[in-house]
């Protein structure tokens, strides 16, 4: 069967698997998916650990794939740097940005509203114009307290499906592929983040969840952007499988 199709127990895999087997399974997964939808496949890129991590192993299934990268007015120099760093050594890699006027300090009284202009109508520009059929995402299940019922195959909106490949990966696992294959991050880690946005909404935690750092003193306080809960296709009024 393939493992397009699989049921399986996620939160077993997550403790029975060892790192060489995530790292075949996540390699096979994203095989499979590009067997099935070819060039309509597309790597989301945030330019966090966990996406740098799905691009280089998505890059080693077939360096033709596809991706994009969805900046704000609002990321760091240094996000900026890398993120045209990564441009430069792969020009397939797509930069949405929306850069409609919205109110000063939306971030702060509306958040949700915010990313859903910043983030959000970027990433639907990015599939409509890509013409994408699967989009492949850095969610880890392990990662906070709101990423814990995705699978690693979803159709959230009807006719697109998002693959999740690195689903099961632990932290420690993400930085053990990043040291062993030398890859490239964002330099922030290095300054104590664990999980990355827009500066104003972005900061240095001793919390146990990754994600207690993102839009700290708001509504969203370790929450999500909307791109993981948001339709993402026009017309579209979604659907789990």
């Amino acid at each position: 069967m393939s493992l397009l199709d699989n049921k399986d127990d996620l939160k077993e895999l997550v403790e029975t698997l060892n790192f060489k087997e995530k790292v075949e399974r996540s390699k096979q997964l994203i095989k499979e998916a590009y067997q099935r939808y070819g060039d309509s496949l597309v790597v989301a890129n945030s330019l966090g650990k966990d996406s740098v991590v799905v691009w280089e192993l998505a890059k080693r299934v077939n360096p033709k794939i596809r991706g994009f990268i969805v900046t704000t007015r609002f990321k760091p120099a240094e996000t900026v740097k890398f993120m045209n760093d990564e441009v430069a050594r792969y020009p397939e890699l797509k930069v949405y940005k929306n850069d409609s006027a919205i109110p000063d300090k939306l971030y702060e009284t509306e958040p949700d509203k915010c990313c859903d202009i910043l983030k959000v109508e970027p990433v639907k520009m990015a599939i409509e114009e890509m013409h994408v059929k699967c989009w492949v995402t850095g969610l880890r299940c392990t990662e906070g307290r709101t990423r814990t019922d995705f699978k690693e195959v979803e159709e959230r909106d009807k006719g697109l499906i998002k693959l999740n490949p690195i689903l099961i990966w632990k932290e420690r696992e993400v930085w053990q592929y990043l040291a062993l294959y030398q890859v490239p991050v964002n330099p922030f880690y290095g300054e104590g983040y664990r999980s990355l946005g827009c500066a104003p909404c972005t900061h240095i935690t001793n919390d146990d969840n990754e994600r207690a750092g993102r839009w700290i003193g708001t509504s969203k306080c370790g929450g999500e952007c909307g791109i993981h809960t948001r339709p993402l296709k026009t017309n579209s009024i979604g659907e789990g499988i």
